[in-house]
């Protein structure tokens, strides 16, 4: 028994440092967060961190890869196994997404990427690559199922793809900016989505045949 905890300890040393860079960002923001501070959050020397992540660039893409990433196969699992109307599985990957909104943490990371992408561009660009424009791939990828089954009628898929997020980044703005400072400012998450969703699939419509 003696002889297994150390290795235990080692595996899951990696998770508790990224739990402890999560906290951080979302406590003090990218910039002002750093590496031994995050070290010492998880009870670590700053050594055993830089053992597992070189940068905060690193932490923040392992943070991306373990957080986010696997939402988005799920999501893309699901896409790739529905056999219903294009409209419901615009419903549906709707209120996916709308969940992963209500969960604070989740969002702290593209929060940093709206908040400190001026000053750190490869943090962006690497938030592009990895999650924005695969997200953006799989929307326009359901418009264009749409399309070609003649639900929609015919536009832009990327377009249009970048319209049905568009709503996203502004929760995302609003959960963590806006309703930390007052309770009042709270909204609805589902209800602002469904509606917004319930406009676009008025617009996209097929148009009927005379």
């Amino acid at each position: 028994m003696p002889d297994r905890l150390p290795r235990r300890r080692k595996e899951t040393r990696p998770a508790e440092l990224l739990e402890a860079a999560l906290d951080l960002f979302a406590e003090k923001g990218f910039a002002a967060t750093r590496m031994e501070d995050i070290a010492a959050r998880a009870g670590a020397s700053k050594g055993t961190l830089y053992l597992y992540f070189p940068s905060k660039q690193a932490v923040f893409e392992a943070l991306v890869h373990s957080a986010l990433l696997p939402n988005m196969e799920r999501l893309e699992a699901v896409v790739a196994g529905y056999e219903g109307s294009t409209p419901e599985l615009l419903r549906t990957t709707l209120r996916i997404l709308a969940r992963l909104l209500e969960n604070r943490r989740l969002i702290v990371l593209p929060k940093l990427v709206l908040a400190e992408a001026a000053n750190f561009p490869d943090l962006a660009r690497f938030h592009k690559r990895a999650v924005v424009d695969r997200g953006l791939g799989l929307i326009a990828s359901i418009l264009e199922r749409g399309m070609a089954r003649g639900e929609f009628r015919r536009q832009n898929p990327v377009l249009v793809a970048r319209l049905f997020v568009a709503p996203f980044l502004m929760m995302v703005m609003w959960r963590t900016t806006f309703e930390p400072l007052d309770e009042s400012f709270a909204i609805d998450t589902t209800r602002h989505l469904e509606t917004h969703l319930d406009i676009l699939l008025r617009g996209l419509a097929a148009e009927e045949t005379p």
